[in-house]
């Protein structure tokens, strides 16, 4: 990936909506929205949060639990550029966009009723039951859920890297300890190590605690061409860098989670990136990583840089990777403890960082914000900065 995408856009606005009351409302039976309309609450928001006028938005990416005609018709949109996509996958492709002259302004939106909906991410039922199970879960061979496929990775990367379940806890724990000081988090009762530990397996060796959450929401991102959004937007958040590499070879025999555990995209996606960015894992003061899992973590220390391979359990333990030391990875909570919004919570997490708009949860002088997702073998990555 050449460097032409480099600082061709910049967030202009963010939103969500209020997970916790969300949350608690559907825990009490009620089901206030549907995916479409969470997505509408925090497109709202983001919209205000840019000050711009609607008039001005050009371009439309919807997530995939929406559609992008009905968002577009609900939004009052006639852009002239828009689709769907994952919240990785539709900052790379509104960048794209940007730089082609597609669109200018591009709004970015996602909702999700997963919870109140019973979206079943395991089982014969696991989103539906459809063909495409054989890729993203194994189904052929009953093998369909996520967590039992993290487990099995979990597994043979603790065996190869000599990572230890303690070490692994670390994640959960930096988190919950991030989820605390986040008042839109869902998860806020700090846990120990030895709280981990003591959790109950759901798929061995994965814990509890090593499970995202389920829960109802929306996000909503604005980005713009770089020169229009210092003009028209607020405070805006440039886009550095953005990489991307699939796995796709024996994806369905789950050879890329098994054998070098996404590691050979990593390290790919790492030189687009940084290259891109003209940065590196040292000039990085916050990371955000895609988290359905735990293990997600210590794959992308590794696979980026952040650490050696091998290392990374002691890197966790002593280093640490927690708004308290080290490096800080998911500050506002991630998955595990804030909210499951598909990696679009990790985006507008990184750009209040960079903003300095976090809170309890900010990291001092905070300039570059990486993102990692390595999910079914698709790795992607984006840096954000000032």
């Amino acid at each position: 990936m050449s460097n032409s995408l480099a600082d061709v856009a910049a967030v202009i606005g963010i939103g969500q909506t209020d997970w916790v009351a969300d949350h608690a409302r559907v825990r009490a039976g009620e089901c206030p929205h549907d995916s479409t309309g969470y997505a509408a609450q925090a497109f709202v928001a983001a919209l205000a949060d840019s000050g711009i006028d609607k008039s001005e938005i050009d371009g439309l990416i919807v997530g995939p639990t929406t559609a992008y005609e009905r968002m577009g018709e609900l939004l009052g949109l006639n852009v002239g550029w828009g689709g769907q996509a994952d919240a990785m996958t539709a900052v790379l492709e509104a960048c794209q966009a940007i730089k082609a002259g597609l669109a200018s302004v591009i709004a970015l939106v996602y909702g999700n009723d997963q919870r109140s909906a019973g979206t079943q991410y395991g089982g014969p039922e696991a989103m539906g039951g459809g063909a495409f199970l054989s890729y993203v879960y194994h189904a052929p061979w009953g093998f369909t859920s996520q967590g039992a496929l993290y487990a099995m990775m979990a597994r043979c990367y603790m065996e190869a890297r000599g990572l230890s379940a303690a070490e692994l806890g670390e994640v959960a724990v930096a988190q919950r300890l991030a989820a605390s000081r986040n008042p839109r988090a869902l998860m806020r009762k700090p846990i120990t190590i030895d709280d981990y530990l003591a959790s109950p397996f759901i798929c061995e060796p994965l814990h509890l605690f090593d499970y995202c959450l389920i829960n109802d929401g929306g996000v909503a991102l604005i980005v713009a061409e770089a020169d229009k959004a210092r003009r028209i937007g607020r405070a805006p958040v440039r886009i550095k860098g953005v990489g991307r590499h699939d796995l796709n070879r024996g994806a369905t025999s789950l050879e890329p989670r098994l054998l070098d555990f996404y590691q050979s995209a990593q390290s790919k996606v790492a030189k687009q990136v940084f290259n891109m960015a003209s940065l590196g894992p040292k000039e990085m003061d916050a990371l955000q990583i895609y988290d359905s899992f735990s293990l997600h973590i210590p794959l992308a220390l590794e696979g980026y840089g952040y650490c050696e391979v091998g290392d990374v359990g002691r890197y966790m333990r002593e280093d640490g990777i927690s708004l308290a030391r080290g490096l800080p990875v998911n500050t506002s909570g991630g998955h595990l403890s804030e909210s499951y919004m598909q990696g679009w919570n990790h985006q507008i997490e990184a750009v209040r960082q960079v903003r300095g708009e976090a809170g309890a949860c900010q990291v001092e002088n905070c300039r570059n914000v990486h993102y990692s997702s390595d999910v079914a073998g698709k790795a992607i990555s984006i840096i954000y900065g000032n």
